[in-house]
């Protein structure tokens, strides 16, 4: 079974959340943490998806002045890791059921 294991932040906008995974350098926003989060794990997924299907690399790690762990830590609300099952159709899951 091949599975990939990431990182996961999720961020305080002025009215919103914005979700990241530091390794893959992939984004989204939502109103709430959850929604959020939930859209991180599908974005996650295609990206892994696309990138397997046409043959590219995967990682992309944003550059270390960009995390925001080390930028605004203040602004992060949750970190969590998930996993993707690539055996199974690209599913993600969290490792930390919410």
């Amino acid at each position: 079974m091949e599975m990939f294991v990431f990182t996961g932040l999720v961020v305080r906008d002025d009215d919103s959340y914005s979700a990241l995974c530091p390794e893959l350098d992939v984004a989204t926003q939502g109103a709430s943490v959850q929604e959020a989060r939930a859209l991180l794990l599908e974005a996650a997924t295609l990206h892994l998806e696309g990138a397997f299907e046409d043959g590219l690399p995967y990682l992309r790690p944003i550059p270390r002045e960009e995390d925001p762990r080390l930028t605004t830590p203040e602004r992060v609300e949750e970190e969590f890791r998930f996993k993707v099952d690539v055996t199974r159709g690209f599913r993600a899951l969290p490792l930390d059921p919410r």
